[in-house]
């Protein structure tokens, strides 16, 4: 049985302004900073999910299985469309620890070694969840349990420090229906309500600088479960509980649709103080229904500043845990769907691109930042062919000492043994018309220099 999700069928499932600088090169020319100026013309909107959310400031992801990796298709479309991965299954507990103290990370490595390569955010899920448990676990007497339960946290935190933007450190602690209760688990019955705290507090010590959230599901509007998500939020944040965001599922269908209260319950959780990040989302349904409602899920996504971004829970709709109610952006067939227009559009992207033929050799470009926030800065650079046709283009950008990448969009990077000079070539944007243009993108964590990168000269094919 092929298990592609954390969870069981359900019935009741519910800016800051840019600072900009601007500068244009020649072909022989190079990029430094000098200022802050405005910027001439208007940028190309993205063409893929993942570029048009990172302009946004957001990430647009999907979970991943490993043995689809080795697909064409399937890692194509992940590595053209999305800037940031979840494992599906690799890293849950049954996975990486089946015996007590024995830990096989291979499949998760594989994860996140690909995503890594291509400056994916990466979501590590889940650490503490009643299911997918080995049965050792529900075996153990209360102290032989926190003992296990701190040490899984800690070595497979450990084992990924530094690598893992967000850990769904508890997954679904709470019931349905209209309790407000804890679920039933061998956490929840041998170690009581501290659990959760516990868990968050071991997961702060084992990687600091990851965020910590919690995940569940028919939370996605004001009901009696988000009611006790928020009561718990709420009293962690009050008392220094270490929390940084909450994640929403968000499985919809026709009995469950997307709740009118949606944007608003996402920033009252916002309003405490967390992130708020869309995790698993999938809608089941086809045509324009459909795509309105993803169209909905992330309009409000977007109207909350502090929700950070989306994840769909699988690529094709045949990969999908519920393949047969066709619930993601793409078919079978990798076939963009209504709905990965509505989605694209929402963020503001556009799905058109820049035609040419053969002939010159000339290209320019000019640089621009975007997009600032407090750690981190966005720059897109604008290629535009000379006075004829190209059918291909190399940009250099080279950081400042301690400066990183965190993300990219259209164009397929490459990095020096330094991994200090990034080599973009286009992907799929490389046919340009005599004086026609695209762009690419990239999110630069700053680490206290916020001086514009070095951009090298173009070089047209």
């Amino acid at each position: 049985m092929v298990i592609d999700a954390c969870h069981e069928e359900r019935a009741d499932q519910r800016p800051r302004l840019p600072v900009r600088r601007a500068f244009t090169l020649g072909v022989a020319g190079l990029l430094t900073a000098a200022g802050v100026l405005t910027l001439a013309g208007t940028a190309s909107a993205a063409s893929t999910l993942g570029g048009a959310a990172a302009a946004k400031g957001r990430y647009f992801g999907a979970a991943v299985a490993a043995n689809h990796l080795g697909e064409g298709q399937y890692a194509a479309t992940l590595d053209t469309e999305f800037n940031a991965v979840t494992p599906e299954n690799e890293m849950k507990w049954e996975s990486v620890e089946g015996s007590r103290n024995s830990f096989n990370f291979g499949a998760a490595d594989q994860i996140v070694s690909h995503a890594q390569g291509k400056s994916m955010k990466i979501r590590g899920h889940t650490l503490v969840w009643h299911s997918q448990l080995p049965g050792w676990v529900g075996g153990l007497g209360a102290t032989d349990l926190r003992s296990a339960m701190n040490n899984h946290i800690t070595k497979v935190m450990q084992h990924y420090q530094g690598k893992i933007y967000a850990w769904d450190v508890v997954n679904e602690a709470f019931q349905d229906g209209g309790s407000g209760a804890r679920r039933s688990s061998p956490f929840q019955d041998k170690l009581g309500d501290g659990f959760i705290e516990e868990a968050f507090r071991t997961a702060r010590a084992a990687d600091p600088n990851a965020k910590l959230c919690y995940n569940d599901y028919n939370t996605d509007g004001q009901n009696a479960k988000s009611n006790a998500v928020y009561a718990m939020v709420k009293d962690f944040k009050a008392r220094g509980v270490p929390i940084d965001c909450v994640g929403f599922q968000s499985h919809f269908n026709s009995q469950s649709p997307v709740p009118g209260d949606y944007q608003q319950n996402l920033q009252r959780f916002a309003d405490l103080g967390v992130d708020v990040q869309i995790t698993e989302l999938d809608i089941e349904g086809s045509g324009s229904a459909q795509a309105d409602s993803y169209r909905r899920v992330t309009q409000a996504c977007l109207a909350v500043s502090r929700c950070t971004g989306i994840t769909v829970w699988g690529i094709p709709d045949k990969y999908s845990w519920r393949a047969s109610g066709t619930p993601l952006l793409f078919d079978d067939n990798y076939g963009k769907k209504p709905a990965y227009d509505a989605v694209l559009a929402a963020l503001g992207g556009s799905g058109g691109g820049d035609g040419g033929g053969g002939g010159g050799r000339s290209c320019t470009v000019s640089y621009a930042e975007t997009q600032r926030w407090g750690d981190r800065f966005n720059g897109q650079v604008t290629v535009r062919a000379g006075s004829s046709a190209i059918s291909g283009w190399t940009v250099t950008v080279t950081l400042r000492s301690a400066q990183t990448v965190s993300a990219t969009w259209n164009g397929s990077p490459s990095w020096d043994s330094s991994g200090k000079v990034m080599t973009m070539k286009p992907n799929g944007n490389g046919n340009l018309g005599a004086g026609a243009s695209t762009s690419f993108g990239f999110t630069v964590m700053a680490n206290g220099d916020w001086s514009a990168p070095t951009i090298g000269s173009c070089t047209a094919s």
